[in-house]
């Protein structure tokens, strides 16, 4: 059976129902909190494809063909102002970091659980007909009450002379990723104790259908709070939506995304996730592709501080329009 909340703490009460009672299930939360789809394992629709690092519903080893992308990117002039938007905003010290993203028409040949399965990815979904999203960015674990965020922020082609050094030392991403930080330990000190980063920017680098890329890590962990123990859909509900893709501080910063924003993103930045009872595996929903009736568009975005330059961020923006490969 197929569960759509409309009310967002439906669904909340319902996780903490499921945790409370050790039964697995799956979890997938829109940017703007108000729906959310919730499965039981065994009840999960035969047009959902699910592959979690510790749940799946496929045949991994499936052969698909290459995906092959082709898209024009949004005009620079409706950038442009977007980016002006969200600059005026940091100017005034409204916002410290905001997240901007953008939507392009895309074209393929491929279907989306044809994508689904050719793309690499620790956390995939696919919702058939409406939308396939394959994120290398956990959002939150939890194991033996020990709870982790992976605030992601940083990201250069890897093919670059000395990409790694001038990422880790770019003034700009520096800024930018200690702000996410913050951020991320701020939210997790609201449910959990001895809050610390356990790691600081650390790299990966991620194969895709353009070029190598490498991106920017760290990891931050506490100990939940007795009273939040087991209610795992109250946990995630207080640090949604996820700090590294709306920026600081949360609540204006939303203001100014809904202000400077030209689409309406839906699942697109929310959070997808498994849980057994025990254990509890989440991530940001970036790298995304949404079907509209019969057209396709790609989601992508980044960071934008005082220090960006907008024709970078614009280039980022289309960097980021590709298929992880194997």
């Amino acid at each position: 059976m197929l569960f759509l909340f409309m009310n967002i703490s439906d669904a909340v009460i319902y996780i903490n129902d499921l945790t409370l009672n050790n039964i697995p299930h799956i979890f997938v939360f829109d940017y703007a909190l108000t729906q959310a789809y919730v499965w039981k394992t065994d009840e999960i629709p035969h047009d959902v494809l699910v592959s979690f690092p510790s749940f799946s519903n496929t045949d991994c080893n499936k052969q698909i063909s290459q995906p092959q992308l082709t898209f024009t990117p949004i005009p620079l002039d409706t950038y442009y102002s977007s980016f002006e938007i969200v600059q005026y905003h940091l100017q005034r010290g409204n916002s410290f970091l905001v997240n901007l993203t953008a939507e392009t028409p895309i074209h393929t040949k491929s279907s989306l659980p044809d994508i689904f399965y050719a793309s690499s990815a620790p956390f995939k979904l696919c919702i058939d007909n409406e939308f396939i999203v394959f994120s290398p960015e956990p959002f939150i674990s939890i194991s033996n009450n020990c709870i982790q965020t992976f605030p992601m922020k940083g990201t250069i082609d890897a093919r670059i002379e000395d990409a790694h050094e001038k990422i880790l030392n770019n003034n700009k991403e520096m800024a930018e990723h200690a702000t996410i930080v913050d951020l991320l330990r701020n939210d997790m000190s609201m449910i959990a104790q001895n809050v610390r980063v356990r790691k600081y920017r650390y790299t990966e680098t991620i194969q895709t259908t353009n070029s190598p890329l490498i991106q920017v890590s760290s990891c931050i962990e506490g100990t939940i709070i007795p009273e939040l123990q087991k209610k795992y859909g109250s946990i995630l509900y207080s640090m949604l939506p996820a700090g590294s893709i709306c920026g600081a501080p949360k609540p204006k910063t939303l203001e100014i995304i809904k202000e400077a924003e030209t689409h309406d993103r839906g699942f697109y930045t929310g959070v997808m996730g498994f849980s057994n009872g025990h254990k509890l595996e989440s991530a940001v929903m970036i790298r995304f592709i949404q079907q509209k009736k019969s057209k396709l568009y790609y989601k992508s975005g980044g960071g934008i501080t005082t220090q960006s330059n907008k024709n970078d961020e614009y280039n980022e923006l289309i960097q980021k329009i590709y298929v992880p490969t194997h």
